[in-house]
């Protein structure tokens, strides 16, 4: 299942046909601004769905809850269109609403329903698994990532597969920089120790 390339048909190009306006416009600037805004946010979402997709089965380690996620984060992203400042990044922006997401919504349902976890080897064997492979450098590391704890794991993500700064994987998070510095630490001596626990094997 390729997520990435998954078209919304809310988020179609048939949907961005401006209607008719006056030679003079009567619209504020503000309005103009956030029309703007929107196009912008309906663009880089669809570059962003691979991504977006790919971090939502970091943090859920479930196919289907991935495809709830992006799906919301499609729909909250255009109703908080007005929100967004130009100029900043949208994929930081983008993380941010699916992550709260997680937190807020989809994280608890499911623990309320009593559905678990796969394991994480199982979940992160996907298509577009050689991609993220790259940027983790192997199979091996990837698993172990995907079995750090839930915290580690999103900051691992973030910082290491993404390439976002410490600065922006807290306000992604919505944590102070230092705990985003000692969630990386610690995430690192964990990967460092589960390796040299299998090389020794």
């Amino acid at each position: 299942m390729v997520v990435a390339y998954t078209t919304f048909p809310a988020y179609s190009h048939a949907n961005r046909t401006a209607s008719a306006r006056p030679a003079r416009s009567t619209a504020n600037p503000v309005a103009e601004a956030a029309i703007a805004s929107e196009t912008d946010i309906r663009s880089g979402l669809t570059e962003n769905l691979s991504r977006l997709w790919r971090y939502g089965l970091v943090l859920s380690h479930r196919r289907d809850v991935a495809d709830d996620l992006v799906q919301q984060t499609c729909v909250r992203a255009l109703e908080k269109a007005t929100q967004f400042q130009p100029g900043t990044r949208l994929d930081r922006w983008l993380f941010a609403i699916l992550h709260s997401i997680w937190l807020n919504e989809i994280r608890s349902r499911r623990v309320r329903q009593g559905q678990g976890f796969v394991d994480a080897e199982q979940a992160l064997v996907v298509d577009g698994a050689r991609e993220t492979e790259a940027h983790v450098m192997a199979a091996q590391v990837l698993r172990l990532v995907g079995a750090l704890p839930d915290a580690q794991r999103a900051a691992v993500f973030l910082a290491y597969v993404e390439g976002l700064s410490y600065k922006e994987v807290a306000a992604v998070l919505d944590i102070p920089i230092g705990t985003v510095m000692s969630r990386l630490a610690a995430a690192r001596a964990a990967l460092a120790g589960n390796l040299k626990e299998e090389g020794g094997r």
